[in-house]
């Protein structure tokens, strides 16, 4: 009924628009053509003449109006048929539909639309596909550490329990609850960074100073295991950054290090400037890993060596990225399997003392 009414609709605008662009034409060409040669139309030839005017005018319009139908149906309700149900197989989840492109129905706005289209669907996607892997990582992160801890607090409730026993399993309870605690903190603190809802301010500060204060935090560590420990670190190198969030590379960067060296390794911490940047580079001797791990080291969850897989939670080194990306730095990592890996920040410089919103 709808089609029918629009082909009506059509065919009475394309009827008085030829109607009235024919009477105009007609009417000029007459006078003229009367005025120019000085004849005298009686009212026979009139009726006559409007009568074959009056059908070509018909005869015109259903031709424009099927014209236009066909250009609609090519040109409009083809293009918006097909946007329209692949956007409804979004709806439903489908994320891997797309609209090709019909060379003869789609230049244009249409072709525009149905790239602009596809791109989303491909984002939608994408992120949808990030959206499952992280809920599916978390869950396996989440549910490691409490079948630890439930299991050990079974154990704890056995009658007769040896004291040394009562120990070991008391320090899996703790070891675990604090991966767990780390777990949540970093996810909490890397959803904040990439919502944006955390400003940093900058100011110019020490970066000697604060490596220094990291590096002795994890004093206790390197005694237990008997780790080396080389520094190079040029004194009062000033960098215009936010301290704390930095203070979080230091942090994962220097706790990742010691974590994966062996005893008996070594870990070593360089700092270097130039006129621009300072450079800090973080270097240990523990398992290390191949190319292809370090492709995508820096991603979320993400654990090349699954035999170390344990030791973290896969969310350190993506917090490290995101905040070095927000302070405009640059980091790099270099590797090779059993022989260790190297951590390269390279930050932009300050000189004086002055706080503000990081630019």
């Amino acid at each position: 009924m709808k089609k029918v009414l629009r082909m009506i609709s059509s065919f009475i605008m394309f009827f008085f628009l030829v109607a009235f662009t024919t009477t105009c034409c007609m009417t000029l060409f007459v006078s003229t053509f009367t005025e120019t040669l000085g004849i005298t139309l009686n009212g026979e030839n009139l009726d006559s003449a409007a009568k074959i005017t009056f059908l070509n005018v018909i005869f015109l319009s259903v031709i424009y109006c099927v014209i236009d139908a066909v250009r609609r149906k090519i040109r409009v309700e083809r293009p918006v048929k097909r946007i329209t149900e692949s956007a409804e197989k979004i709806t439903k989840g489908d994320f891997s539909v797309r609209i090709e492109k019909d060379s003869l129905a789609t230049d244009g706005n249409f072709g525009r639309i149905i790239d602009c289209f596809n791109q989303m669907a491909q984002e939608l996607g994408s992120v949808e596909t990030l959206r499952t892997d992280f809920i599916a990582n978390v869950s396996h992160e989440l549910k490691t550490p409490l079948a630890v801890i439930q299991n050990y607090g079974t154990m704890l409730q056995s009658p007769g329990l040896p004291e040394d026993k009562r120990i070991e399993y008391a320090k899996g309870i703790t070891c675990n609850s604090r991966r767990l605690a780390s777990l949540i903190t970093n996810i909490l603190r890397l959803n904040k960074l990439e919502n944006q809802q955390i400003f940093p301010e900058c100011e110019n500060y020490d970066l000697s100073e604060q490596l220094c204060e990291s590096l002795l935090q994890f004093e206790e560590i390197w005694e237990q295991k008997n780790i080396g420990i080389e520094t190079e670190i040029e004194d009062s190198i000033f960098i215009k950054s936010d301290k704390e969030l930095l203070g979080l590379v230091w942090s994962n960067l220097l706790s990742n290090a010691f974590k994966f060296t062996d005893s008996g390794g070594k870990v070593s911490v360089l700092l270097t400037a130039d006129n621009e940047n300072a450079i800090v580079e973080i270097t240990d001797t523990g398992c290390g890993f191949g190319r292809e791990t370090g492709q995508h080291i820096f991603e979320k969850f993400y654990q090349g060596d699954t035999s170390h897989a344990t030791r973290g939670n896969g969310l350190g080194l993506a917090l490290v990225k995101r905040v070095v990306d927000i302070m405009q730095g640059n980091i790099s990592v270099m590797s090779e399997v059993g022989k260790g890996s190297t951590f390269k920040v390279t930050l932009k410089r300050g000189d004086s003392v002055e706080t503000g919103k990081c630019d």
